[in-house]
């Protein structure tokens, strides 16, 4: 393609971005990173090694490291030992261990070392060393650097230039990292990476080029300080056109992310309440409800007739764009499909973040067996990193106040919570990059849903990721491990899961790419395209 023609497809993101950017361009923000980056061996045959890793953690205690053996048998993966069977140490992008720092060069005992596919980052770091600095140069065995530290024998204009020399023969994925160590080091020369970018990324192209594009406008977005007026913009809403469907519903249909988070936690509310009358959900994330259209329409069936069904819907108030309207057209469309059914049922709608969420919003009555449901909603809560009230723990303590019989979880199996920028930038990269893939295999290049379904649903948090901080960044993501550290801290138990729930998502992952993958340990389940996890599910009580 050439470089005119990817500029153009480039438009409708690079247009918002310059509308936006006017008012701003005066202003940069200069970040400082966290540079080393372990090395780790890949096991051989057709077994891999998958480490999880962690970041630093302000209110709990990280877990020791041990590793996972998966087998290589998709879609179902058989698991051994006690860390999660997909991790970014074996996934085709490189990233950087959340725990290495200035003080720190080598890891610490609660950093895993990122074992790297792709040509491995300690390897293409090398080789670009040489490159710059001839193949005199050497850098320490104990741990390999990032680019910023790789050539930093010269002097820094001198390195900058000699990086903008090399930068024509870097691939993709090389100029992005080179870009990003850029914005919090030379802005000049990141000006130039990014121009250099703009030929080489399309929102049409591979996956890489695809990504690409998004993560070019969220380190624009990073140097001028604009993250949050684009995160605010771009956002999942109808379009306008008719023949379009939502660009939500497209990413539904396109990958599994949406289908595993609903259908697991729908095997294990069913039957968690397989023998209750009268039963209360509290969905703290629910969109359009269609969730539950599925539930009920189980507990219709249930023998001996339906229970009472009551559910109160929490979201917040901006969301309304995902809905076309506000909580009284879920409550509505809900009580239509009860009533089809024949389940008695009652709504309530609570127009509210989960930081504004108290105790009286829930109108948990007694008599009811309750059920609390987190669907990819946890991580947009602030925690002690970010608010002194720690929201993210709050709301976890307050929900078992209420006693629940059961609470599900589904969270993005990644590690953007408190990591610096570098780590946290490359650690984003390596995600959606796997996203990407994923999305690749459903729909042509030149799919316009597929487009806008990316812009509109994906870059929104990419950008959110790579160029917000404090209160603005409202994606942060963490691992299962702390997920299940915060969970045991405000004194909920792991429930372990039914073989049924496993076969249910077997069988909705028959429709799907070979390359999804699926397992089960320390009772969560785990999907993932190829070695890298995206999704996690879990059940507490």
């Amino acid at each position: 393609m050439q470089a005119s023609q990817r500029t153009q497809m480039s438009g409708s993101v690079h247009g918002l971005y310059n509308q936006q950017m006017q008012q701003v361009e005066q202003y940069y923000a200069p970040y400082n990173v966290l540079k080393n980056v372990c090395k780790d061996s890949r096991s051989p045959g057709m077994q891999f090694c998958f480490q999880a890793q962690d970041e630093q953690f302000f209110t709990l205690d990280s877990s020791p490291a041990t590793d996972y053996v998966v087998n290589d048998s998709p879609p179902a993966l058989s698991v051994s030992s006690n860390r999660s069977p997909f991790s970014p140490q074996c996934s085709q992008s490189y990233m950087s261990d959340m725990h290495h720092s200035s003080d720190n060069t080598c890891g610490s005992p609660l950093s895993g070392c990122s074992g790297i596919d792709d040509g491995d980052l300690r390897h293409v770091l090398r080789e670009l060393e040489n490159k710059l600095l001839g193949p005199e140069s050497d850098t320490d065995d104990c741990c390999s650097c990032s680019l910023n530290d790789v050539v930093s024998k010269p002097s820094s204009v001198t390195k900058w230039n000699r990086v903008l020399d090399m930068a024509p023969s870097l691939n993709l994925k090389e100029l992005l990292d080179a870009c990003a160590e850029a914005v919090s080091d030379d802005i000049s020369t990141a000006e130039v990476l990014m121009n250099v970018l703009e030929q080489r990324v399309s929102v049409s192209g591979e996956p890489m080029e695809r990504l690409g594009a998004y993560v070019l406008e969220g380190l624009r977005a990073r140097l001028l300080s604009s993250g949050s007026i684009i995160y605010k913009k771009l956002k999942c809403k109808e379009p306008t056109s008719s023949e379009l469907l939502s660009y939500m519903q497209v990413i539904y249909n396109m990958c599994p992310y949406y289908k595993f988070a609903y259908m697991s936690a729908n095997v294990v509310i069913r039957e968690a309440m397989m023998n209750e009358n009268r039963i209360h959900i509290i969905d703290f994330q629910i969109a359009q409800g269609s969730q539950w259209m599925f539930l009920l329409h189980d507990l219709a069936r249930r023998p001996g007739g339906p229970p009472f069904v009551r559910i109160t819907g929490v979201d917040d108030a901006e969301s309304v764009y995902a809905r076309g309207g506000g909580l009284q057209l879920v409550g509505e469309r809900l009580a239509d499909i009860a009533k089809s059914y024949g389940v008695p049922f009652e709504f309530h709608g609570a127009a509210l973040s989960g930081c504004e969420v108290q105790l009286e919003n829930l109108r948990v009555g007694h008599g009811e067996a309750l059920a609390v449901n987190f669907p990819y909603m946890l991580h947009h809560m602030p925690d002690e990193s970010v608010s002194t009230i720690n929201h993210r723990d709050r709301l976890l303590r307050l929900v078992k106040s209420l006693s629940p019989k059961i609470v599900t979880l589904v969270e993005q199996e990644s590690n953007t919570n408190t990591a610096p920028f570098l780590p946290r930038f490359r650690e984003t990269f390596d995600y959606y990059t796997a996203m990407f893939e994923s999305i690749d295999a459903a729909r042509p290049r030149d799919d316009k849903e597929r487009i806008n379904a990316e812009e509109h649903c994906v870059a929104r948090d990419i950008v959110n990721i790579i160029a917000c901080e404090g209160a603005d960044r409202v994606e942060r993501h963490e691992l299962f491990g702390k997920w299940r550290l915060r969970l045991k801290m405000a004194g909920f138990t792991p429930c372990q899961l039914s073989p049924s729930v496993g076969e249910t998502i077997n069988d909705m992952l028959k429709e799907y790419s070979p390359n999804y993958r699926f397992a089960e340990s320390e009772g969560a389940l785990y999907l993932g395209w190829k070695n890298r996890a995206l999704a996690t599910s879990s059940a507490w009580r």
